[in-house]
């Protein structure tokens, strides 16, 4: 199960350097609705998304690992390329979280806090792809 949550956490790495990668070539407008709308959300998931790893290792005793920063990809003359990638790697990320829950596996481990945390991303995540398709229709216009 932790496998499962630290492939989750590398895609919302992706998603936030991708993010990263995009707000450089971006106007200041679009860097500040880039930030607020989709980086800020998706790093909230990420940071919550850690903790509730390492704290359910610590519970169970299981070993954890430390996350690398994740890579944005290629180079892109644009910030529509990245923000995609980004929408994409969170979704992506989201969709490891809901196999886990469709499983059943954190309810089998009866532990509260890691269904708790689990749900908390996805509740984060859930208006990411709309907001990113709100701020790419407006790009460049």
């Amino acid at each position: 199960m932790l496998n499962d949550i630290a492939a989750a956490i590398d895609r919302l790495a992706v998603s936030l350097a991708s993010l990263e990668a995009a707000y450089d070539l971006l106007d200041e407008h679009t860097q500040d609705r880039l930030e607020e709308e989709l980086f800020r959300p998706v790093q909230r998931a990420f940071g919550r998304l850690q903790r509730t790893y390492s704290e359910f290792g610590a519970r169970t005793g299981i070993p954890t690992r430390k996350f690398a920063p994740g890579s944005p990809g290629t180079q892109s003359h644009s910030g529509r390329e990245p923000i995609e990638r980004a929408v994409d790697a969170a979704r992506e990320a989201d969709e490891l979280i809901v196999e886990l829950q469709d499983s059943l596996m954190p309810v089998e481990v009866g532990d509260p806090e890691l269904r708790a945390g689990l749900s908390e991303v996805r509740e984060t995540l859930a208006r990411v792809p709309d907001r990113a398709r709100e701020l790419l229709r407006v790009l460049g216009r």
